[in-house]
């Protein structure tokens, strides 16, 4: 699975996609699209509660947490570091957290003391009020309000 880009040194890597507390089922889709599109990947390491992918292309890994969330829903944090300067122009080094929601969609959920259907998961979570018909859209940074009955 770790392959580096040819030309360059071998520890090169322009990003980190960090996975937490997600599933098997999310490592394997991202080692298949990463070994698809043959993007070279520095280093796999295990942490705590997920893993680190140290990857060769800012925007791939954007984008590959854009399809995660998408695919699998799930919060997403993006941050960049200034890493170096190179003939004049800033060199950003880029985190990707991608944090996997505790529930699916259809799946029935609790929130705010009140029971819901998950409807669907994309940019936001929007629930659907089971007594009332009345739908709800929540913030991925609010996922922990909501809990799976």
């Amino acid at each position: 699975m770790v392959r580096s880009l040819e030309g360059k040194n071998p520890n090169y890597f322009e990003a980190i996609l960090q996975l937490r507390d997600t599933t098997d089922e999310i490592k394997e889709f991202i080692e298949d699209e990463l070994l698809r599109d043959q993007i070279p990947v520095t280093k796999i390491q295990k942490v705590t509660n997920g893993y680190d992918y140290y990857i060769s292309d800012n925007n791939y890994t954007k984008a590959l947490s854009r399809k995660l969330q998408q695919k699998f829903g799930g919060e997403i944090l993006i941050t960049s570091s200034l890493h170096t300067k190179k003939d004049g122009k800033d060199i950003y080094r880029t985190t990707v957290l991608f944090r996997e929601a505790p529930f699916r969609k259809n799946d029935p959920v609790e929130y705010k003391g009140e029971q819901y259907k998950v409807i669907s998961m994309s940019k936001e979570i929007l629930l659907q009020n089971v007594k009332n018909g009345k739908k709800e859209h929540i913030k991925y940074k609010d996922m922990k309000q909501i809990k799976k009955a």
